[in-house]
């Protein structure tokens, strides 16, 4: 994790998660105290994790914390009072929100905070799959639509327009897809 937002309206919350946060080598903390400044700040920027301590002077927190989790790939971490702890944990439990109570036991924000870590690291190892498998399914359909070419125009069969793909790729010492993408601007304009 690189950077945290702490929308927090306590000083002291703020010094205890800006203290565990930059024990947990991560530098780039902003802080803002209401939700509404939160949903301004966050239109035009990504947080990797987002500390809610509520109440907040604007709302509860509770729905801001929904409202992150479920449109971004932000981790959240919501601090909330300890009455209030077993239905707000339950309510944001769907949305992957992990729920502290208050009072904060360090040891317990510490553990929810390598949690919120871990996810986080585990959501960018999916993210870079899902990329490489987008770009490998964008290979293909480029191919396959040169592939489709060659048998219109050169009267191939499908074998021989992969085997011709792949001699073409080898002896440019190139990718298949760029001379696929080669076919498909010869062919196509």
């Amino acid at each position: 994790m690189e950077n945290a937002l702490i929308v927090s309206c306590m000083e002291k919350g703020t010094a205890l998660f800006m203290q565990m946060l930059n024990a947990a080598s991560i530098r780039q903390i902003t802080t803002l105290q209401s939700c509404a400044e939160a949903r301004s700040v966050i239109m035009g920027r990504d947080f990797d994790l987002v500390i809610v301590n509520a109440p907040l002077p604007d709302e509860t927190g509770e729905s801001f914390a929904q409202s992150i989790a479920s449109k971004s790939l932000s981790q959240v971490i919501l601090v909330a009072k300890n009455e209030y702890f077993y239905a707000v944990s339950a309510a944001c439990e769907e949305y992957g929100i992990l729920t502290i109570s208050k009072p904060i036991n360090r040891d317990i924000f510490w553990s929810a905070l390598m949690l919120a870590k871990a996810m986080h690291n585990r959501i960018k190892l999916v993210q870079t799959e899902n990329l490489k498998l987008k770009r490998k399914i964008e290979n293909i359909r480029i191919i396959d639509r040169a592939k489709c070419i060659l048998i219109s125009y050169l009267k191939m069969n499908e074998q021989e327009a992969h085997k011709y793909i792949e001699k073409q790729a080898m002896d440019m010492r190139t990718s298949r897809r760029a001379v696929a993408e080669g076919i498909l601007k010869t062919y196509e304009n």
